[in-house]
Protein backbone atom coordinates (compact mmCIF):
# COMPACT_ATOMS: atom_id res chain seq x y z
CA UNK A 1 0.00 0.00 0.00
CA UNK A 2 1.33 3.21 -0.86
CA UNK A 3 2.20 5.71 1.66
CA UNK A 4 -0.20 8.70 2.52
CA UNK A 5 0.45 11.66 0.29
CA UNK A 6 1.09 14.70 2.45
CA UNK A 7 0.23 18.19 2.22
CA UNK A 8 3.83 19.10 0.99
CA UNK A 9 3.80 16.21 -0.98
CA UNK A 10 0.80 17.09 -3.16
CA UNK A 11 1.48 20.54 -3.28
CA UNK A 12 5.35 19.35 -5.07
CA UNK A 13 3.58 17.04 -7.16
CA UNK A 14 1.02 19.51 -8.21
CA UNK A 15 3.95 21.55 -9.62
CA UNK A 16 5.57 19.22 -11.37
CA UNK A 17 2.20 18.23 -13.65
CA UNK A 18 1.53 22.49 -14.10
CA UNK A 19 4.99 21.93 -15.80
CA UNK A 20 3.93 19.61 -18.25
CA UNK A 21 -0.02 20.95 -18.06
CA UNK A 22 1.44 23.99 -19.30
CA UNK A 23 2.65 22.74 -22.47
CA UNK A 24 -0.22 21.18 -23.44
CA UNK A 25 -2.66 23.85 -22.54
CA UNK A 26 -3.31 25.26 -25.93
CA UNK A 27 -3.39 21.60 -27.46
CA UNK A 28 -6.14 21.08 -24.48
CA UNK A 29 -7.95 24.17 -25.39
CA UNK A 30 -8.12 23.52 -29.31
CA UNK A 31 -8.84 19.95 -28.52
CA UNK A 32 -11.34 19.97 -26.17
CA UNK A 33 -9.94 17.06 -24.04
CA UNK A 34 -6.88 16.78 -21.62
CA UNK A 35 -3.83 14.33 -23.50
CA UNK A 36 -3.04 11.16 -21.42
CA UNK A 37 0.30 12.84 -20.24
CA UNK A 38 -1.95 15.36 -18.43
CA UNK A 39 -4.60 13.08 -17.41
CA UNK A 40 -2.56 10.12 -16.12
CA UNK A 41 -0.26 13.00 -14.20
CA UNK A 42 -3.79 13.94 -12.41
CA UNK A 43 -3.94 10.59 -10.79
CA UNK A 44 0.16 10.06 -10.40
CA UNK A 45 0.06 13.41 -7.96
CA UNK A 46 -2.57 12.25 -5.94
CA UNK A 47 -5.82 13.97 -6.56
CA UNK A 48 -7.90 10.69 -6.75
CA UNK A 49 -6.57 9.45 -4.07
CA UNK A 50 -7.08 12.75 -2.31
CA UNK A 51 -10.42 12.31 0.01
CA UNK A 52 -10.08 8.56 -0.59
CA UNK A 53 -10.62 6.86 3.46
CA UNK A 54 -7.31 5.46 4.49
CA UNK A 55 -8.79 1.81 5.31
CA UNK A 56 -8.62 2.08 1.29
CA UNK A 57 -5.29 3.41 0.98
CA UNK A 58 -6.35 6.95 0.54
CA UNK A 59 -5.30 10.21 2.24
CA UNK A 60 -8.20 11.25 3.91
CA UNK A 61 -6.85 14.36 3.16
CA UNK A 62 -7.34 18.46 3.70
CA UNK A 63 -9.05 21.20 2.15
CA UNK A 64 -6.44 23.39 2.76
CA UNK A 65 -3.66 21.15 1.08
CA UNK A 66 -6.49 20.50 -1.94
CA UNK A 67 -6.43 24.53 -2.25
CA UNK A 68 -2.61 24.61 -2.33
CA UNK A 69 -2.38 22.12 -5.14
CA UNK A 70 -5.18 23.63 -7.17
CA UNK A 71 -3.44 27.20 -6.78
CA UNK A 72 0.30 26.01 -8.39
CA UNK A 73 -1.84 23.97 -10.83
CA UNK A 74 -4.27 25.85 -12.36
CA UNK A 75 -1.42 28.54 -13.11
CA UNK A 76 -0.40 26.13 -15.81
CA UNK A 77 -3.66 25.53 -16.87
CA UNK A 78 -6.91 26.08 -15.53
CA UNK A 79 -8.93 22.87 -17.32
CA UNK A 80 -6.76 20.84 -15.83
CA UNK A 81 -6.86 22.14 -12.67
CA UNK A 82 -10.73 21.76 -12.62
CA UNK A 83 -10.36 18.15 -13.73
CA UNK A 84 -7.80 17.39 -10.76
CA UNK A 85 -10.26 18.84 -7.92
CA UNK A 86 -13.49 17.29 -9.67
CA UNK A 87 -11.70 13.78 -9.54
CA UNK A 88 -10.98 14.93 -5.98
CA UNK A 89 -14.18 15.65 -5.16
CA UNK A 90 -16.07 12.20 -6.65
CA UNK A 91 -13.15 10.33 -4.79
CA UNK A 92 -14.59 12.04 -1.55
CA UNK A 93 -18.30 11.35 -2.58
CA UNK A 94 -17.44 7.67 -2.74
CA UNK A 95 -17.08 7.38 1.38
CA UNK A 96 -21.10 7.49 1.41
CA UNK A 97 -21.48 4.61 0.14
CA UNK A 98 -22.34 1.33 1.91
CA UNK A 99 -19.00 -0.32 3.16
CA UNK A 100 -19.63 -3.10 0.21
CA UNK A 101 -19.84 -0.45 -2.32
CA UNK A 102 -17.09 1.11 -1.10
CA UNK A 103 -15.05 -1.85 -1.31
CA UNK A 104 -15.59 -2.58 -5.13
CA UNK A 105 -15.09 1.24 -6.09
CA UNK A 106 -11.52 1.10 -4.63
CA UNK A 107 -10.75 -2.66 -5.66
CA UNK A 108 -8.31 -1.69 -8.21
CA UNK A 109 -6.45 1.09 -5.44
CA UNK A 110 -7.14 4.36 -3.67
CA UNK A 111 -5.98 6.01 -7.07
CA UNK A 112 -9.05 4.90 -9.26
CA UNK A 113 -10.45 8.04 -10.83
CA UNK A 114 -14.17 8.61 -10.36
CA UNK A 115 -15.90 11.36 -11.66
CA UNK A 116 -19.49 12.94 -9.85
CA UNK A 117 -22.57 13.38 -12.05
CA UNK A 118 -24.17 15.78 -9.36
CA UNK A 119 -27.51 17.17 -10.78
CA UNK A 120 -30.68 14.56 -10.35
CA UNK A 121 -31.13 14.10 -14.36
CA UNK A 122 -31.56 10.36 -14.37
CA UNK A 123 -33.92 8.26 -12.65
CA UNK A 124 -34.12 5.09 -10.58
CA UNK A 125 -36.27 2.29 -10.32
CA UNK A 126 -36.67 -0.31 -7.41
CA UNK A 127 -36.15 -3.83 -8.40
CA UNK A 128 -35.30 -7.04 -6.61
CA UNK A 129 -30.99 -6.64 -5.10
CA UNK A 130 -31.21 -2.75 -6.11
CA UNK A 131 -32.47 -0.38 -8.97
CA UNK A 132 -32.07 -0.02 -12.80
CA UNK A 133 -31.07 3.49 -13.43
CA UNK A 134 -31.50 5.76 -17.21
CA UNK A 135 -30.26 9.22 -17.63
CA UNK A 136 -28.22 11.90 -19.15
CA UNK A 137 -25.72 13.60 -17.26
CA UNK A 138 -24.17 16.66 -19.09
CA UNK A 139 -21.28 18.75 -18.09
CA UNK A 140 -19.87 15.38 -16.40
CA UNK A 141 -16.06 16.83 -16.27
CA UNK A 142 -12.95 14.27 -16.81
CA UNK A 143 -15.53 11.46 -17.79
CA UNK A 144 -13.34 10.67 -20.55
CA UNK A 145 -10.29 9.24 -18.09
CA UNK A 146 -12.66 7.36 -15.66
CA UNK A 147 -12.93 4.35 -14.18
CA UNK A 148 -16.41 4.71 -12.26
CA UNK A 149 -18.96 7.73 -12.16
CA UNK A 150 -21.12 8.79 -9.34
CA UNK A 151 -24.58 9.73 -10.92
CA UNK A 152 -27.75 11.48 -9.11
CA UNK A 153 -30.77 9.77 -10.13
CA UNK A 154 -34.71 10.78 -8.94
CA UNK A 155 -35.74 7.77 -7.06
CA UNK A 156 -39.32 7.45 -6.17
CA UNK A 157 -40.36 6.91 -2.68
CA UNK A 158 -43.63 4.60 -1.11
CA UNK A 159 -45.62 7.26 0.07
CA UNK A 160 -45.26 9.48 -2.85
CA UNK A 161 -42.89 11.97 -3.97
CA UNK A 162 -38.95 11.40 -5.53
CA UNK A 163 -36.00 12.03 -3.92
CA UNK A 164 -32.18 12.62 -4.97
CA UNK A 165 -29.55 9.50 -5.10
CA UNK A 166 -26.68 8.99 -5.88
CA UNK A 167 -25.63 5.26 -7.55
CA UNK A 168 -21.84 4.07 -8.35
CA UNK A 169 -21.73 2.97 -11.76
CA UNK A 170 -18.10 1.30 -13.33
CA UNK A 171 -17.26 2.59 -17.14
CA UNK A 172 -18.50 -0.91 -18.54
CA UNK A 173 -22.04 0.48 -17.57
CA UNK A 174 -22.27 4.08 -19.03
CA UNK A 175 -21.40 5.48 -22.06
CA UNK A 176 -20.02 9.16 -23.25
CA UNK A 177 -21.27 11.05 -25.61
CA UNK A 178 -19.24 14.33 -27.03
CA UNK A 179 -21.04 17.38 -26.13
CA UNK A 180 -18.71 19.88 -24.75
CA UNK A 181 -17.98 22.68 -26.75
CA UNK A 182 -17.89 25.96 -24.80
CA UNK A 183 -16.15 29.10 -25.02
CA UNK A 184 -13.63 28.30 -22.00
CA UNK A 185 -12.61 25.36 -19.91
CA UNK A 186 -12.61 23.55 -22.88
CA UNK A 187 -9.98 21.50 -21.84
CA UNK A 188 -11.60 19.72 -19.23
CA UNK A 189 -13.98 17.98 -21.82
CA UNK A 190 -17.27 17.72 -19.89
CA UNK A 191 -19.08 15.52 -21.91
CA UNK A 192 -22.56 14.08 -21.28
CA UNK A 193 -22.39 10.54 -19.10
CA UNK A 194 -25.07 8.34 -20.57
CA UNK A 195 -27.10 5.24 -18.54
CA UNK A 196 -29.46 3.04 -20.44
CA UNK A 197 -31.59 0.66 -17.32
CA UNK A 198 -28.34 -0.27 -15.77
CA UNK A 199 -28.70 -2.48 -12.85
CA UNK A 200 -27.15 -1.35 -9.63
CA UNK A 201 -27.18 -3.29 -6.62
CA UNK A 202 -28.06 -2.30 -3.43
CA UNK A 203 -24.81 -1.91 -1.93
CA UNK A 204 -23.70 0.96 -4.95
CA UNK A 205 -26.50 3.53 -3.73
CA UNK A 206 -26.95 6.19 -1.16
CA UNK A 207 -29.08 9.22 -0.63
CA UNK A 208 -27.87 12.55 -1.24
CA UNK A 209 -28.87 14.27 1.50
CA UNK A 210 -26.06 12.02 3.68
CA UNK A 211 -23.61 13.28 1.54
CA UNK A 212 -25.03 16.99 1.75
CA UNK A 213 -24.85 16.91 5.66
CA UNK A 214 -21.63 14.51 5.81
CA UNK A 215 -23.23 11.27 6.90
CA UNK A 216 -20.19 9.45 5.88
CA UNK A 217 -19.99 5.25 6.27
CA UNK A 218 -16.94 3.96 8.35
CA UNK A 219 -14.83 7.17 8.15
CA UNK A 220 -14.70 10.08 10.47
CA UNK A 221 -11.98 11.87 9.01
CA UNK A 222 -13.09 15.57 8.85
CA UNK A 223 -13.16 15.55 4.84
CA UNK A 224 -16.05 12.92 4.70
CA UNK A 225 -18.17 14.48 8.06
CA UNK A 226 -17.79 17.99 6.58
CA UNK A 227 -20.97 19.15 5.32
CA UNK A 228 -20.66 19.23 1.31
CA UNK A 229 -20.81 22.95 1.72
CA UNK A 230 -18.05 23.55 3.53
CA UNK A 231 -16.19 22.36 0.57
CA UNK A 232 -18.07 22.72 -3.00
CA UNK A 233 -17.19 26.50 -3.28
CA UNK A 234 -13.67 25.40 -2.55
CA UNK A 235 -13.80 22.60 -5.22
CA UNK A 236 -15.28 24.59 -7.70
CA UNK A 237 -13.49 27.91 -7.24
CA UNK A 238 -10.06 27.36 -6.21
CA UNK A 239 -9.41 26.64 -10.14
CA UNK A 240 -9.50 30.81 -10.56
CA UNK A 241 -6.82 31.47 -8.27
CA UNK A 242 -3.88 30.35 -9.77
CA UNK A 243 -5.77 31.22 -12.96
CA UNK A 244 -5.48 34.80 -11.78
CA UNK A 245 -1.99 34.51 -10.80
CA UNK A 246 -1.23 33.17 -14.15
CA UNK A 247 -2.58 36.31 -15.48
CA UNK A 248 -0.87 38.85 -13.45
CA UNK A 249 2.32 37.43 -14.93
CA UNK A 250 1.42 37.62 -18.66
CA UNK A 251 0.22 41.50 -17.72
CA UNK A 252 4.14 41.86 -15.46
CA UNK A 253 5.88 40.78 -18.29
CA UNK A 254 4.16 43.19 -21.12
CA UNK A 255 6.37 46.65 -20.27
CA UNK A 256 5.12 48.28 -23.65
CA UNK A 257 8.78 48.15 -24.24
CA UNK A 258 10.03 51.36 -22.84
CA UNK A 259 13.57 51.85 -22.37
CA UNK A 260 12.50 53.55 -19.04
CA UNK A 261 10.86 50.23 -18.03
CA UNK A 262 6.75 49.93 -16.59
CA UNK A 263 5.23 52.77 -16.69
CA UNK A 264 3.43 54.77 -13.44
CA UNK A 265 0.08 53.11 -14.21
CA UNK A 266 0.98 49.62 -15.03
CA UNK A 267 2.86 50.04 -11.87
CA UNK A 268 -0.54 51.01 -10.26
CA UNK A 269 -2.81 48.52 -12.06
CA UNK A 270 -0.59 45.69 -11.21
CA UNK A 271 -0.29 46.59 -7.89
CA UNK A 272 -4.10 47.13 -7.24
CA UNK A 273 -4.55 43.03 -9.21
CA UNK A 274 -2.19 41.66 -7.14
CA UNK A 275 -3.77 42.73 -3.30
CA UNK A 276 -7.02 42.09 -4.91
CA UNK A 277 -6.15 38.28 -6.03
CA UNK A 278 -4.02 37.89 -2.63
CA UNK A 279 -7.15 38.96 -1.03
CA UNK A 280 -9.52 36.28 -2.88
CA UNK A 281 -6.39 33.55 -1.71
CA UNK A 282 -7.30 35.12 1.86
CA UNK A 283 -10.53 34.26 1.19
CA UNK A 284 -10.50 30.87 0.17
CA UNK A 285 -7.78 29.44 2.67
CA UNK A 286 -10.36 30.93 5.45
CA UNK A 287 -12.85 28.73 3.55
CA UNK A 288 -10.52 26.14 3.61
CA UNK A 289 -10.00 26.09 7.44
CA UNK A 290 -13.30 26.20 8.54
CA UNK A 291 -14.20 22.99 6.31
CA UNK A 292 -11.02 21.26 8.10
CA UNK A 293 -11.87 22.21 11.81
CA UNK A 294 -13.64 19.59 13.95
CA UNK A 295 -16.99 21.15 14.07
CA UNK A 296 -18.21 24.55 11.78
CA UNK A 297 -20.89 27.42 13.87
CA UNK A 298 -24.06 28.02 11.95
CA UNK A 299 -22.54 31.21 10.87
CA UNK A 300 -19.21 29.66 9.41
CA UNK A 301 -21.67 27.33 7.47
CA UNK A 302 -23.55 29.82 6.05
CA UNK A 303 -20.31 32.58 5.77
CA UNK A 304 -18.11 29.94 3.91
CA UNK A 305 -19.81 29.48 0.10
CA UNK A 306 -20.44 33.08 0.25
CA UNK A 307 -16.64 33.77 1.17
CA UNK A 308 -15.66 31.21 -1.86
CA UNK A 309 -18.22 33.12 -4.49
CA UNK A 310 -17.34 36.31 -3.50
CA UNK A 311 -13.46 35.54 -3.75
CA UNK A 312 -14.08 34.22 -7.48
CA UNK A 313 -15.80 37.22 -8.33
CA UNK A 314 -13.32 39.23 -7.44
CA UNK A 315 -10.43 36.91 -9.11
CA UNK A 316 -12.52 37.21 -12.44
CA UNK A 317 -12.68 41.12 -12.27
CA UNK A 318 -8.97 40.93 -11.60
CA UNK A 319 -8.74 38.95 -15.17
CA UNK A 320 -11.06 40.79 -16.57
CA UNK A 321 -9.29 44.36 -15.77
CA UNK A 322 -5.97 43.17 -17.18
CA UNK A 323 -7.20 41.69 -20.21
CA UNK A 324 -9.03 45.49 -20.81
CA UNK A 325 -5.69 46.59 -20.25
CA UNK A 326 -3.80 44.78 -22.72
CA UNK A 327 -6.21 45.49 -25.44
CA UNK A 328 -7.29 43.94 -28.77
CA UNK A 329 -4.39 41.91 -28.90
CA UNK A 330 -5.85 39.41 -26.13
CA UNK A 331 -8.09 38.55 -28.63
CA UNK A 332 -5.63 36.74 -31.08
CA UNK A 333 -5.51 33.42 -30.45
CA UNK A 334 -2.29 33.07 -29.95
CA UNK A 335 -2.20 35.36 -27.10
CA UNK A 336 -1.56 33.87 -23.96
CA UNK A 337 -4.02 36.10 -21.98
CA UNK A 338 -7.15 35.04 -23.88
CA UNK A 339 -7.34 31.44 -22.87
CA UNK A 340 -7.16 32.65 -19.52
CA UNK A 341 -9.95 35.40 -19.49
CA UNK A 342 -11.82 32.50 -20.96
CA UNK A 343 -11.65 29.89 -18.52
CA UNK A 344 -12.35 32.24 -15.55
CA UNK A 345 -15.65 33.45 -17.16
CA UNK A 346 -16.61 29.79 -17.50
CA UNK A 347 -15.40 28.89 -14.20
CA UNK A 348 -17.05 31.53 -12.73
CA UNK A 349 -20.78 30.13 -13.86
CA UNK A 350 -21.28 27.23 -11.86
CA UNK A 351 -23.91 27.00 -10.03
CA UNK A 352 -21.90 26.68 -6.84
CA UNK A 353 -20.25 29.95 -7.09
CA UNK A 354 -23.10 32.18 -7.64
CA UNK A 355 -22.57 34.53 -5.55
CA UNK A 356 -26.72 36.12 -4.65
CA UNK A 357 -28.01 32.91 -3.15
CA UNK A 358 -25.54 31.95 -0.75
CA UNK A 359 -24.86 35.82 0.39
CA UNK A 360 -28.69 35.94 1.09
CA UNK A 361 -28.39 33.12 3.49
CA UNK A 362 -25.53 34.63 5.40
CA UNK A 363 -26.84 38.38 4.93
CA UNK A 364 -29.83 36.75 7.41
CA UNK A 365 -27.89 35.88 9.71
CA UNK A 366 -26.27 39.01 10.13
CA UNK A 367 -29.37 41.07 10.10
CA UNK A 368 -30.20 38.40 12.82
CA UNK A 369 -31.53 41.02 15.66
CA UNK A 370 -30.09 38.66 18.78
CA UNK A 371 -27.09 37.04 16.88
CA UNK A 372 -26.25 38.69 13.95
CA UNK A 373 -24.12 42.22 13.81
CA UNK A 374 -26.16 44.32 15.64
CA UNK A 375 -26.72 42.38 18.68
CA UNK A 376 -26.03 43.46 21.56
Amino acid sequence: MPSRTSDADLYTRAQRLASVAVRYADRADAERVLPPAVTEGIVDAGFARLFVPTRWGGDAGSATGLLGALDVLSQGCTSTAWCASVIAGAGRMGAFLPEAGQRELWAGGADTPVVGALMPRGSATAVKGGWRVTGEWDFTSAVGFSEWALVCARLPQAGGGQVPWFFALPRRDYQVADTWSSFGMRGTASDTLLADNVFVPGHRGFARRDMLEGRSVGSDARCHTAPLRLLSGLLFGAPALGAARAALRVRAADTGGSEDGADRRLCLSLARAVIAVDAAGLLLARAARVADAPRATELELARTPADCAYAVEQLVDVVERLQRAVGSATQLAGHPLQRIWRDVHSLSGHVALAFDPVGDAYGALLADPVDGLCSP
